[in-house]
């Protein structure tokens, strides 16, 4: 089956949850032939930063897996974090909600635990 989803965090506190559902659909798709992302803003962009243990493995799963993994450039900024001390895998994008925006309009479906 193929499906197009941006999920959302934006809450530290929700990503056991966030990447359990990301895991989750990815086992009943096709992650080849689906496009799914997940767009990180607000405090939750502090999870991105290189050398989280909590976070690290995880995140490289879902990138090997073809999940896109995004960060707002405006989040990033508010909290004084550098692109460069993020996985290199993670995209950035110049502002979380406009992406989101933009992948609604392209039909994709929008998630937020």
């Amino acid at each position: 089956m193929s499906v197009n989803v941006v999920f959302h965090i934006d809450e530290k506190e929700k990503w056991k949850l966030l990447i359990g559902n990301v895991k989750n659909l990815c086992r009943t798709i096709n992650t080849r032939e689906s496009r799914v992302e997940i767009l990180v803003n607000s405090l939750a962009v502090e999870l991105l930063k290189k050398g989280r243990s909590s976070s690290s493995r995880e995140l490289n799963e879902l990138n090997r897996s073809g999940v896109k993994i995004c960060a707002c450039r405006n989040s990033l900024e508010g909290m004084d974090i550098n692109p460069d001390d993020l996985y290199d895998f993670i995209h950035i994008v110049p502002i979380g909600v406009r992406e989101l925006i933009d992948r609604q309009a392209d039909g994709f479906a929008y998630i937020k635990p």
